[in-house]
Formats: structure tokens, C-alpha cells, sequence
């Protein structure tokens, strides 16, 4: 079980990295991996901040954030070259995923500063990666410690807050699935104290939706902490089980199907509508939850067809034979697809 060491949320916590590095005991080299935007709204800042520590800094930035074998290849070989003691990875949930992998391939610690909230990686060991159009998690670490500053978070798109709103809601969903897997197909192993921090986080964020508003920080500031609990839950799982279920084997399905669309918690989102319809669970709190934030609940604010909807529901299953969900149960066919999407009014 892995855990951050050190969690710092709130106002002004980027100015806080001085005193995480000296509580950690942390000197000799930093390496900061970060985006070209990242950087000009944290890195810069965070780089400046270690100059006044004795810990001798380097940055890399990367042209493309997403996971790919290139950029994990640039990372690790500068890790060669430099040695550093700690990585801070700067940026969105590809920059952290990309600085966890590449720490956990060397062996060193790294500390996750996000600049945006739009899925539940932050503090994380697992980090969902695509091969062959398949998804599947691996395990890495997590890391040492989280600083998150809602001042820098709020400055990021609005859709990636009401994308994050998506990927939390989705954990009601998920849960059910896990336990499913459980008491149908006796998956070896279901954490009941994982699965209700999932689900408390769930709760946490749609008692507390008209918070979540541009400008307002608690907002911002309870939607990071659900994300984190949720992270805290897959490490104390072992897995992303308490976190993934049949809505985000819909996500993964669609971007088969609709290559670069929505972003992943705003499909996760829409996900988790249908999918809580076919668990029976009230589908319609959850679309009226992720509507007040402004998140999308069609195919039209998607910026989908319909029939790609209705496929992506058919043929989520087969996405991950492996992870028993509520599709898998079901197996609905192509009609009855379309029919629950009609139903929650995903589709006209």
C-alpha cells in the first residue's frame, strides 16, 4: 500500500515547496518535467523556489503530454545524465503519469504538482496506459508528496474541473461493478473500506455540486481533496477497481470509436448516466449533478453522434473482458443500447 507522505491543498501551497523539500529531508539534484504551459504557470515558480535550496535544478519540457514511449524515453535518459534525487512533475494528469512511470522505471521518489483537475491520477501509484486501443492500469508508485494550489488550479479551462466533477460521480458506478465482480464472479479480492472512501468522495461532491462554480475556491479545494481520497483508494486496493468500472470502459470505447473527442471524466461522466441506468441506481440525480457544474450529459455536448454513443455502450465490454461490470452481466444488444440511451436522453 502506498501512500503521499505529504499532502498539501489549498491557497498559496506552490510557496510551500521549500518547506516540503526540508521536511522530506530532500537535496542534491531536482529534475522538473513539465509542459510549455505548465511551466509558465508553476514550473517557472517552483524552479525559482528550489534556487534559494542547496538542491541543484534542471527542467525538461515536453512538447507532447501524452504517455508515449518517445517522451518517457527523453525522461529516463535524463535521468541518467543528471541523477537526480527527486522529480516534480508539473502539470496535468499526463505529466504526472508520465513523471510516475519514468520514476518508478529509475527508482527515485517524485513529488505530483497539478495544475488541473480532470481525473483522479494525482496521487496515485496506477496510471492507465493504451496498447493497441486497449487500456489496462500498471502499477508504479505514488507520490511522495502532493502540492496542490487552488490559486494556479483555478486558472486552468473550466471543462477541466466539470471533467474531474465526471471521473469522481463515475465512482458510484464503479463501485457497484466491483462489488458485482465479487459476489457473482468471486474476483478474488473486493476492499470494503476502499470501495466506501470511493464512494464517500462520490457522495462528498454531489452534496456539495452548487459549490463547484468558477471563482469559488472551496469548491476547488473540496473537488481536489475527493480526487485525492480517490487515489488513496486505489492504493489501498491494489487497483483501480474502487475508481473504474463500466462508465469509463464506455470512455475508453468512444475514443475507439471517436478518436480525440471529449475530454476523459466529461465522457466518463455521460458514462456513468447510462451505466447507472442499468444498475438501477438514480441515473437521474447524477445527470442533474454534472449539469449544475456545466458538464456535458448528451452526445450533442459531447460533440458526438449518436450512433457512436450507442455503439460505445454495445461494445464496452469487450474493451476489458477481464473486468466484470454490469455490461458484462447484461451483454445488451445494439437495441437495447440505444433504447438506454434514449431512456437517460443521452441521445434525442
Amino acid at each position: 500500500m502506498q501512500l503521499p507522505r505529504e499532502v498539501i491543498v489549498g491557497t498559496d501551497a506552490i510557496n510551500r515547496v521549500i518547506e516540503v523539500t526540508q521536511r522530506l529531508n530532500l537535496k542534491g539534484t531536482a529534475l522538473i518535467i513539465s509542459g510549455k504551459k505548465s511551466y509558465e504557470v508553476a514550473g517557472k515558480q517552483i524552479h525559482d523556489l528550489l534556487k534559494q535550496t542547496k538542491i541543484n535544478t534542471q527542467t525538461v519540457l515536453l512538447n507532447k503530454t501524452i504517455p508515449t514511449t518517445e517522451n518517457i524515453a527523453t525522461i529516463e535518459q535524463q535521468i541518467i545524465n543528471l541523477k537526480p534525487q527527486i522529480l516534480f512533475g508539473i502539470g496535468g494528469g499526463t505529466i504526472i503519469d508520465i513523471t510516475k512511470i519514468s520514476s518508478f522505471k529509475q527508482n527515485i521518489p517524485f513529488i505530483s504538482i497539478p495544475t488541473t483537475i480532470s481525473h483522479d491520477g494525482i496521487a496515485s501509484p496506477l496510471v492507465s496506459i493504451k496498447k493497441e486501443d486497449k487500456p489496462y492500469s500498471i502499477m508504479t508508485q505514488a507520490p511522495l508528496a502532493v502540492i496542490a494550489d487552488t490559486d494556479i488550479i483555478s486558472q486552468a479551462p473550466w471543462c477541466s474541473v466539470t471533467s474531474g466533477c465526471g471521473d469522481i460521480i463515475a465512482k458510484y458506478t464503479a463501485v457497484k461493478d466491483w462489488k458485482l465482480a465479487y459476489t457473482e464472479k468471486k474476483e478474488t479480492y473486493y476492499g470494503e473500506y476502499a470501495a466506501s472512501l470511493a464512494h464517500m468522495s462520490a457522495k462528498l461532491v454531489t452534496k456539495n455540486v452548487s459549490q463547484i462554480q468558477p471563482e469559488n475556491v472551496n469548491g476547488l479545494h473540496m473537488l481536489l481533496e475527493a480526487l485525492i481520497s480517490c487515489s488513496v483508494s486505489m492504493s489501498i486496493a491494489g487497483s483501480s477497481r474502487p475508481c473504474s468500472g463500466s462508465e469509463h470502459l464506455f470512455s475508453h470505447a468512444l475514443d475507439v470509436i471517436n478518436p480525440n473527442g471529449a475530454m476523459h471524466g466529461e465522457q466518463v461522466g455521460v458514462g456513468t448516466i447510462l451505466t447507472a441506468y442499468l444498475h438501477e441506481i438514480n441515473w437521474e440525480q447524477i445527470r442533474d449533478n454534472l449539469k449544475q457544474v456545466g458538464a456535458p450529459t448528451t452526445a450533442k455536448e459531447l460533440g458526438v453522434k449518436d450512433e457512436n454513443i450507442i455503439k460505445a455502450l454495445e461494445t464496452a465490454a469487450s474493451i476489458r473482458p477481464e473486468r466484470y461490470t454490469i455490461l458484462h452481466k447484461l451483454q445488451p444488444d445494439y437495441e437495447t443500447c440505444k433504447a438506454v440511451a434514449k431512456a437517460t436522453k443521452v441521445i434525442d
